[in-house]
């Protein structure tokens, strides 16, 4: 089958918007909304490097528009609809490409997407695939990295750490429960984009980014941003139940843990309490989470963490902007060294 046969069959079905044109003009052709800025942004997986070689064609699909939803979540913007690069490789058959598809038209349905169009070609490296993804915003509500101020508390959704540890369980390097190996290989193959936090943000957040590079990475990209320095407090980093239990495992091996570990066998779900600063480190590092780190004022924090609550997604505050430059971290009140942020691209 060649390319014009496998688009057809494959993704034809996928571009129904009047914006596609039915695939038959090679472009897209998108309507201007007056009032409206439109968001782009653009993000690609690499067999082997962002996904494994046995990760289902359709979770692969999915994670696909995904990770790239997740830089519109982060910017507030409303999601629209995307355009599709893929290179595939002698072993993605008819067969997975057909599941590819699948999942395509499974997340479209779920977030409101189209697709636009796009390319495919053929390569005998690693299967990869890009997205061009377009949202909308209305004029000047952006919600950029570059808003935050000196004295801003810093805040992020959800829990951090699964999807570091989540490629862990699906390697099969974790040794747990059945149930929790199920949940973090999940959060690794298939992240939430915290797309329901856009109109929290709009209203009480001053700056925003994604945590695809480690949180501390991200947080630093904020700081950067705006010109000013990050400092996190290592403890208050927000764990789901299976990231605390694999900490846990570790500290035992490591021979015991802190008093206060002791003390507190099931530390609270929203602190890192009684465990030790490296091993929390490598969970704010590690990356491949998409939750959103952002700040907000001290008068407005409150009234951004309602707003998460309403649409079901905690956040936790871990942190304050300071002046000066950089990502400084602390444990329990003590400075700790950090040698790498998070995930660096080449």
């Amino acid at each position: 089958m060649d390319e014009f046969d496998s688009i057809a069959r494959l993704f034809r079905p996928l571009a129904d918007s009047p914006e596609a044109l039915g695939l038959m003009d090679d472009v897209a052709l998108l309507p201007v909304r007056v009032g409206w800025d439109l968001v782009v942004t653009a993000d690609a997986m690499v067999e082997g490097v962002h996904f494994l070689t046995d990760d289902p064609p359709g979770l692969v699909a999915r994670k696909l528009l995904r990770v790239n939803l997740s830089d519109l979540a982060a910017k507030a913007a409303e999601p629209y609809g995307y355009l599709l690069t893929v290179a595939w490789s002698p072993s993605w058959d008819e067969v997975k490409r057909a599941a590819f598809a699948r999942g395509l038209g499974e997340d479209q349905a779920r977030y409101g997407l189209k697709l636009f169009g796009g390319d495919t070609v053929s390569t005998p490296g690693p299967m990869t695939a890009s997205v061009t993804m377009l949202g909308w915003v209305e004029t000047g509500k952006m919600v950029r990295r570059s808003g935050a101020r000196e004295g801003d508390l810093i805040l992020v959704s959800g829990t951090i750490g699964d999807g570091y540890l989540g490629l862990k369980a699906a390697q099969g390097e974790l040794d747990l429960p059945a149930a929790n190996l199920e949940y973090l290989a999940g959060r690794y193959r298939l992240p939430e984009p915290r797309v329901q936090l856009r109109e929290a943000l709009q209203r009480h957040a001053s700056a925003a980014a994604d945590v695809s590079d480690g949180l501390l990475a991200d947080a630093g990209h904020i700081g950067e941003a705006s010109g000013l320095g990050v400092s996190i407090e290592l403890e208050r980093i927000p764990l789901s139940n299976a990231a605390r239990l694999v900490l846990r495992q570790a500290q035992d091996e490591a021979g015991g843990a802190s008093d206060d570990h002791r003390r507190k066998p099931h530390p609270e779900p929203v602190e890192g309490r009684g465990f030790r600063a490296d091993p929390l480190l490598r969970l704010a590092t590690g990356g491949d989470d998409y939750d959103i780190v952002c700040t907000a004022s001290p008068t407005e924090v409150d009234a951004l963490i309602a707003a998460a609550n309403a649409v079901g997604i905690p956040m936790t505050v871990i942190g304050r902007m300071v002046e000066g430059q950089g990502v400084r971290v602390t444990f329990q009140g003590q400075a700790v060294a950090v040698e790498s942020l998070g995930w660096r691209h080449g």
